[in-house]
């Protein structure tokens, strides 16, 4: 290009990842700016989730379906993009297991994978000799069970530094320990960031700051409404493998779609590559206390117990949590802010983040480099706006 479009992205998890590889490798001068070290935020504190099964037909779901696409492609490219003994990526398409142990959820269950069928969805309803095929420990008291092959998992730090890793070799700029400050301005557009480390010129600036961009987007004079939603997930100690794939039960497409306040707990059970097995997951917006609270733990493992009592019998390691970026409509934030010339946004993916990392570095790709194209991804309405309605500068 004639005028390299400077871009500072702000956030170095793997949303910022993505989006500084894809950037710089279409030519753009990339600075990635994060007050932290690089994936030291909801990135470290997630389990690497690539998942159709927990979303319905929407603009959601096409994005996820896009980014299982997005993975696979990638992936083959990273292994010229990074030198020889990077660490792999630990991509495991393994599938993931829902299981109903009350009628009312199997009823749940059944409706939902039947309308996720009609959107792409590979939705599998097993009986239970398959259920236990699949998942040999798996408890016996079930309702219904539906099996997603589709359902993939990374590691999620290994694959942010393997972005950042990448975008560097095409000519990023990763500073860590430096803070935004907000932004400069020439006749209301941005023209650079001011910075706890002094200026940088910006042709745009992306807030991909996870459940810090609301806080951050303010430094700009605007409103977002991301704010941070409390998870905590228990850690076993290692053992020969019992869990084989991502087995929740049907209560967490209702925690994960609901916007209540309150503590809630949902059982998600699957191994690591490690030979752990990771216990989650809870919801709570309680702001920025990170806390762990025995509370929590308790009603994780009670939950856990549900789908796999061996595990009373197994020790707990470490517990461990984060804060995932929630918007109250549960879509992500991706898009171009119409109240700040040169603001974007990429952003509110709450507990997918990892998963859809790649996808929305390809939208914003598109809409910053070819004006406004979205490529294939069609959503039901326009990703940002609607966030925004009320909202003021």
């Amino acid at each position: 290009m004639s005028h390299r479009l400077k871009v500072v992205i702000v956030g170095a998890g793997i949303v910022g990842a993505a989006t500084a590889r894809v950037l710089a490798r279409s030519g753009c001068d990339v600075v990635v700016v994060d007050r932290g070290a690089s994936a030291g935020g909801t990135s470290s504190a997630g389990e690497g989730n690539i998942l159709v099964s927990d979303k319905g037909p929407g603009a959601e779901l096409r994005l996820t379906q896009r980014s299982l696409a997005a993975w696979a492609r990638v992936r083959e490219e990273l292994r010229d993009e990074l030198p020889s003994g990077f660490p792999d990526l630990e991509f495991e398409q393994k599938g993931g297991l829902v299981a109903a142990t009350t009628d009312a959820g199997a009823a749940a269950l059944l409706d939902f994978a039947a309308t996720q069928r009609t959107a792409g969805v590979t939705a599998e309803v097993v009986d239970d000799r398959r259920a236990h095929e699949l998942e040999p420990d798996l408890t016996r008291d079930l309702t219904a069970a539906v099996f997603y092959p589709q359902d993939a998992q990374v590691q999620p730090v290994i694959a942010t530094e393997a972005l950042l890793a990448a975008a560097r070799r095409h000519g990023a700029r990763v500073r860590q320990g430096v803070e935004i400050l907000g932004p400069v301005l020439a006749h209301q557009t941005i023209t650079g960031v001011r910075t706890s480390a002094g200026t940088l010129p910006a042709d745009a600036v992306v807030i991909a700051a996870g459940p810090w961009s609301g806080e951050v987007a303010a430094r700009f004079g605007v409103t977002l409404p991301v704010r941070p939603r409390r998870g905590t997930v228990l850690v076993t100690s290692r053992m020969r493998q019992r869990v084989f794939h991502k087995v929740y039960d049907a209560d967490y497409v209702g925690a994960v779609g609901s916007g209540a306040a309150d503590l809630m707990v949902s059982s998600v059970v699957e191994s690591t590559a490690a030979g752990t097995v990771l216990i989650g997951s809870s919801r709570e917006r309680r702001g920025f206390d990170d806390r762990i609270e025995a509370r929590v733990l308790a009603a994780l493992a009670a939950k856990a117990l549900l789908l796999f009592p061996f595990l009373a019998d197994v020790q707990v390691m470490r517990a461990y949590g984060g804060f995932r970026p929630f918007v109250p409509d549960h879509l992500p934030v991706i898009g171009e802010d119409p109240r700040q010339p040169g603001l974007w946004h990429a952003t509110g993916h709450e507990g997918a983040g990892i998963g859809l990392s790649l996808a929305t570095a390809d939208l914003l790709h598109d809409q910053l480099l070819e004006g406004g194209a979205a490529g294939e991804f069609r959503p039901d309405r326009p990703t940002l706006l609607p966030h925004l309605e009320g909202a003021t500068a």
